[in-house]
C-alpha cells in the first residue's frame, strides 16, 4: 500500500537531474494507469492516517502522560517515526 515511496524515488532521480534505470520492461498505457492509481490511493491513505494520529496527539486523545504538552508529544511521534524510517 505504500506506492508513494515510488514517487519519492521518482521525485529525487528528477531532481538528481538523473534517470531512474531498471531491467522491467516499459509500461503499458494501462500499466501506467494502474501504477498512478495505487500511487494516489497510497497518497491518500497516508495523508488520512496522518491527519489522524496528528489530530489524536493534539487533542490528547493518547495514553501519553499527563504531565507532557501536546507539542513534545507531536515532536516525539516525529522523532521516533524517524528513527524508524532510518532503521528500515
Amino acid at each position: 500500500l505504500m506506492h508513494v515511496s515510488y514517487f519519492t524515488q521518482k521525485c529525487i532521480g528528477w531532481a538528481a537531474g538523473k534517470p531512474l534505470q531498471s531491467n522491467e520492461p516499459p509500461k503499458s498505457a494501462v500499466q501506467d494507469a494502474f501504477f498512478w492509481l495505487c500511487v494516489m490511493l497510497s497518497a491518500v491513505v497516508l495523508g488520512f492516517s496522518l491527519a489522524v494520529t496528528l489530530d489524536d496527539l493534539f487533542i490528547c486523545n493518547t495514553t501519553m502522560w499527563d504531565d507532557v504538552p501536546n507539542a513534545v508529544a507531536v515532536i516525539l511521534f516525529f522523532l521516533f517515526i524517524s528513527v524508524v524510517g532510518l532503521l528500515e
